[in-house]
């Protein structure tokens, strides 16, 4: 997939300095401390010496605990958890969600050589299972929450393998370490509705009907999205948690 907008906003945030720490201590056997707090001119130099003050050192306590807080933060619930998630690994090395998304209207782009306009459709209810690096894709029949039994469907669209894994192509995928369970979900939905859809990966169409076709065909017509043209995969839930 080809993104579809400037990500120049998501690079990071750029930070500038306010202040400094000098940490001096005694030589001998009776060793003392003493913190000298500096602040920072406009051009980044060390002004205005003086001791660290108990306000200060409290700022900078709470500054490092809500550092430290970051790295436990990952797929934890801003709340309540939301219904849809079904599963969650919170380990920020391997960890990732499963989750599912009932029949929605969403913005779709296509490439020119689809011959494809790029609007709104109908699309079908999906479940979703991604890491911090990858996504999968399955459709789902119905709106109901899923069990580990539920049977899966080939997702309708383009740029994904049989295996229900999304080819992202040029997307570059940043999910922060601090990322909430909202915030992860989010990011990857928006990452896959907001690129370009390009080409069907493998000999075979996704659906019973031809793909092209049918999505012109939808965003022509704002129709629902017809669950008959579904092809079923020869997985379950169950089977993507393994």
């Amino acid at each position: 997939m080809n993104i579809t907008n400037d990500m120049t906003t998501s690079f990071g945030t750029l930070y500038h300095p306010k202040s400094a720490l000098v940490f001096y201590k005694t030589k001998g056997v009776d060793t003392d401390i003493y913190v000298e707090h500096f602040d920072m001119d406009k051009n980044g130099n060390p002004i205005n010496a003086h001791p660290l003050t108990v306000r200060e050192a409290d700022a900078l306590a709470k500054a490092l605990q809500i550092e430290k807080n970051k790295d436990t933060a990952f797929l934890k619930s801003n709340g309540i958890l939301p219904p849809n998630i079904l599963h969650i690994n919170p380990s920020t090395d391997k960890g990732g969600v499963l989750w599912y998304t009932k029949a929605q209207k969403r913005q779709l782009y296509f490439v020119n050589s689809l011959d494809i306009p790029s609007g709104t459709a109908y699309v079908p209810s999906m479940i979703w299972y991604a890491s911090k690096n990858s996504l999968t894709v399955f459709a789902l029949s119905s709106d109901r929450r899923p069990t580990e039994k539920t049977s899966l469907y080939f997702t309708p669209f383009f740029n994904i393998y049989k295996d229900g894994k999304v080819c992202m192509g040029s997307v570059s995928i940043d999910i922060k370490n601090s990322a909430s369970v909202e915030e992860f979900t989010s990011a990857w939905e928006d990452y896959f509705f907001n690129s370009y859809f390009s080409h069907l990966l493998g000999s075979n169409s996704p659906v019973k009907v031809n793909c092209a076709n049918l999505w012109k065909d939808l965003i022509q017509t704002g129709k629902p999205f017809p669950k008959e043209v579904l092809k079923k995969n020869n997985t379950t839930i169950k089977n993507l948690l393994r």
